[in-house]
């Protein structure tokens, strides 16, 4: 297997072959992604008062337990409505080695729905980290916030990413790889704990710079793809000033001014940028694979899509102003299959978007 840094499919298929990596129907060829695992719901849905990490020595069972409201047969499809807390065991269990840790993460397409999805595992103490040697079984848990969906089994909400050793870049590091490759165009490299982005509300024709989700609509199935209006779920945000406000509690889809770059033996993920920013928060749903945006995979740069949500107050947010940061880490080795080269990348050379559920604007 490969060294230090973030594994790469090859190695996630020799996970799956020697049992590291198990699962219930087996783990499908097409969830091994350039540098993650594509995690699938199971059958039942838990309904629950609150959400909750099961803590050291206990068990997600054991909690559900305690916070259990009803359980809901996903068999047939079921509805997870908004506002409501669900945890949902997933097909996949872990058996990691010693020198193996790991981290989840919200697909793209889950992220702009501003669907909530955390991974839990027994005895954990944080959401969506996993230590080193975890046997165990994983769960979801999954809070609807801004629309309710219609979910299946083997649905895939969330995706896996393994790594061995120390991967994160540092800002020298950073700095030498962009003077190399050129990890942003469109503004400047602006590096602090990882490569800073802004966001684009000066759009280089007309005057579309956002979608904010409606607050009362229809339900979304998950499994249809380029089917709904975005009439119908979203009101569009133009600006000719540079600027907008955000709504307390209003979920919007944004842009970044700039296009990034993932050079192929590298992988990033996304991050807040700092608390004292403002009173918004960027999600960051999603991994960025290696070769994303980049030409070695059919890119020429791809502008992050920004999941935003205003939180007390309302919040002038201005053409330009820094809003989240891309963690750049090493891969192990160069993955087998890059972002957007020949696999189905939903989001290579992307501008502002929605999720893949709804039909082109």
């Amino acid at each position: 297997m490969s060294g230090t840094g973030v594994l790469p499919a090859q190695s996630i298929t020799e996970m799956i072959a020697s049992g590291a990596l198990s699962a219930d129907p087996a783990i499908l060829p097409e969830q091994v992604q350039p540098a993650s695992l594509d995690l699938r719901l199971g059958r039942v849905a838990y309904r629950v008062r609150a959400s909750f990490l099961a803590g050291a020595g206990r068990s997600v069972a054991e909690r559900l337990a305690e916070f259990e409201m009803h359980r809901i047969d996903l068999s047939n499809g079921a509805v997870l409505e908004k506002g409501c807390v669900y945890v949902v065991p997933l097909m996949e269990r872990l058996d990691l080695s010693d020198d193996i840790q790991a981290v989840a993460n919200a697909k793209s397409s889950t992220g702009r729905l501003d669907l909530l999805t955390r991974a839990i595992t027994d005895g954990g103490e944080e959401f969506d980290r996993i230590p080193q040697g975890y046997h165990g079984p994983l769960y979801a848990e999954i809070c609807p916030r801004s629309f309710s969906v219609l979910v299946r089994p083997g649905m895939r909400l969330n995706q896996i990413r393994f790594r061995r050793g120390q991967a994160v870049l540092s800002d020298a590091e950073l700095q030498a790889l962009h003077a190399q490759t050129g990890l942003v165009s469109g503004g400047p490299a602006v590096i602090s704990e990882g490569l800073g982005f802004s966001v684009d509300l000066e759009p280089a024709e007309g005057d579309l710079v956002g979608y904010r989700a409606k607050p009362h609509t229809g339900v979304i199935d998950l499994d249809l793809i380029g089917h709904y209006d975005p009439a119908e779920f979203w009101e569009p945000i133009r600006t000719t000033e540079g600027r907008i406000i955000l709504d307390p509690g209003a979920f919007y889809i944004l842009v970044s001014r700039e296009a990034v770059h993932i050079p192929p033996d590298y992988a990033a993920e996304m991050a807040p940028y700092l608390a004292m920013v403002g009173e918004f928060r960027v999600h960051y749903a999603g991994f960025f694979d290696p070769g994303f945006g980049h030409a070695e995979a059919g890119g020429a740069g791809a502008r992050g899509v920004l999941e935003v949500r205003c939180h007390e107050a309302p919040f002038v947010l201005e053409h330009g102003q820094i809003v989240g940061r891309l963690v750049y880490e090493r891969m192990a080795e160069r993955p087998v299959q890059l972002y957007g080269a020949g696999i189905a990348s939903n989001y290579q050379g992307q501008g502002l978007k929605l999720s893949k559920h709804f039909r082109a604007a």
